[in-house]
């Protein structure tokens, strides 16, 4: 796993949707930037829920920089996750899982 260290930036429930949005600073010195696998299972070791429950939306990594920052989406259950993400953002976490079910 390339995710060294992992620190909470900002974290707000949108009860709405029923999940919580957090933005967390990812270091990774000494390799690239890591994978979506490893950072959805690294936030769900932090925050005490299901690596299914987890989607990280969006990495953003500065070249050459060792730190990249992940926003993520954390829900209360995978039925409101698999509604409400779209599909393509789905593929990216779970690997083509959608493809082969609908």
């Amino acid at each position: 796993m390339s995710v060294k260290q992992i620190k909470l930036l900002e974290e707000r429930d949108n009860k709405l949707v029923g999940r919580k949005e957090a933005v967390f600073l990812v270091d990774h010195f000494g390799s690239g930037t890591p994978r979506r696998a490893d950072i959805r299972k690294s936030v769900a070791e932090a925050l005490g829920v299901p690596v299914n429950f987890v989607v990280v939306r969006r990495i953003l990594t500065e070249y050459g920089a060792t730190r990249s920052k992940v926003y993520v989406h954390i829900y209360d259950s995978e039925e409101r996750l698999r509604r409400v993400e779209p599909k393509h953002i789905i593929r990216k976490n779970f690997g083509g899982e959608e493809e082969k079910s609908g």
